[in-house]
């Protein structure tokens, strides 16, 4: 496993467009939270109402996903492009460790990015909310990090973009068309939220529950948790199985067709 790691990193950090959009990962969440919370005021009439200050400033990470998805299609599709594939299971010939290695490596680069993308969101966060009538002169705490849920949030948040880069690997080693499977990926995540809105309860919770954006995205809130759709773990977990069924599925693929 250790030279299929060793490979796949090469591979990984090698490719021209690994750094371009690992930095776009972090650029994309701050700007889209920035230009959010610029754009926003709350009204000071109802002192600290319904407003969630740190899901506010993370926002921009809906946005940055997107980048995190193409990065993972990325490393899986490129290969069969360029015909690589075939060299790296002719040197690896055990095709699981060669997937499991790339999961490892894309995750990996996921989180170096999501690190310094959510402390940043929240940073944004803590410097623009009182200006947008959510801070201490409206009954807000000040955005902080020593705040448990904060805490926990950021942390989740962290795990969420690992969790989406996951599905989009096992997506790309699906699909195995850059274009093709960026598109399913994107589908997947964007889509079911649009159609919530189109229905009613009970269908729409039940929707909300089991699509992997509104399901994972609960770990960012930090009030109100009764009235979401899952508890913010809970939907984290969801979406961990949606990432585990897709790689499971890309191995499968993997392993039954051609190179």
């Amino acid at each position: 496993m250790s030279a299929a790691l060793a490979a796949e990193w090469t591979k990984l950090r090698t490719l021209g467009e690994t750094w371009w959009l690992a930095a776009g990962v972090i650029a994309v969440a701050l700007a889209a939270s920035a230009a959010m919370l610029a754009t926003t005021h709350i009204s000071p009439g109802a002192p600290g109402g319904g407003s969630d200050p740190t899901k506010l400033a993370l926002t921009g990470l809906d946005l940055a996903q997107a980048v995190v998805a193409v990065i993972a299609v990325v490393a899986v599709t490129e290969e069969y492009a360029t015909g690589m594939i075939r060299v790296s299971l002719a040197a690896i010939p055990r095709r699981e460790a060669v997937l499991g290695a790339k999961a490892l490596t894309v995750a990996g680069l996921t989180v170096a990015a999501a690190l310094p993308a959510v402390a940043g969101c929240l940073v944004v966060g803590r410097l623009l909310l009182p200006g947008a009538g959510i801070g201490p002169g409206h009954c807000y705490p000040l955005l902080s990090i020593a705040h448990g849920a904060t805490l926990r949030a950021a942390v989740g948040a962290v795990m969420y973009l690992a969790l989406i880069a996951l599905l989009s690997l096992g997506v790309g080693a699906i699909v195995r068309d850059t274009a093709t499977a960026t598109g399913v990926v994107l589908a997947l995540l964007y889509l079911p939220p649009l159609l919530a809105l189109l229905i009613a309860d009970p269908w729409r919770r039940h929707v909300e529950q089991i699509a992997p954006m509104t399901a994972g995205l609960a770990v960012e809130a930090t009030r109100h948790l009764g009235s979401l759709p899952d508890a913010p773990w809970a939907g984290l977990g969801i979406l961990g199985v949606w990432g585990v069924g897709a790689l499971v599925a890309g191995g499968v693929v993997l392993r039954v067709r051609d190179a």
